[in-house]
């Protein structure tokens, strides 16, 4: 199985929410920043006042699987960093919702492959 390729710097997830564009969905917010690479990265933040530990590993592995399902039909050359909703309940993390949201918001930022 392919490794995916993530951001592991604090400077790196900073360059991608401050310089990228973003847009929201009900569960995640996802900032899209064009990099110079001819491969996608990907960074996911959930905060820690939202729950203990493995809540938030859960709600991680739930958006790294449906990106991983996603990745061959997205546009190459992008850093991607997935932000939770701090509204919503960690609870409420679902394969489908989140499946569905991230092909919205790929859909809007016109990354998916036509």
């Amino acid at each position: 199985m392919k490794k995916i390729n993530t951001l592991k710097k604090n400077y790196e997830f900073r360059y991608v929410l401050t310089k990228g564009k973003y847009y929201h969905g009900k569960y995640l917010t996802i900032y899209i920043k064009k990099n110079s690479l001819n491969k996608n990265i990907i960074g996911i933040a959930i905060n820690t006042k939202l729950g203990k530990a493995v809540r938030r590993n859960n709600a991680k592995r739930l958006i790294r699987e449906n990106y991983r399902l996603l990745k061959d039909e997205l546009v190459l050359g992008n850093s991607i960093v997935f932000l939770w909703n701090k509204n919503i309940n960690l609870e409420e993390a679902d394969f489908f919702k989140i499946k569905n949201e991230m092909i919205n918001i790929f859909q809007t930022a016109e990354l998916l492959k036509k």
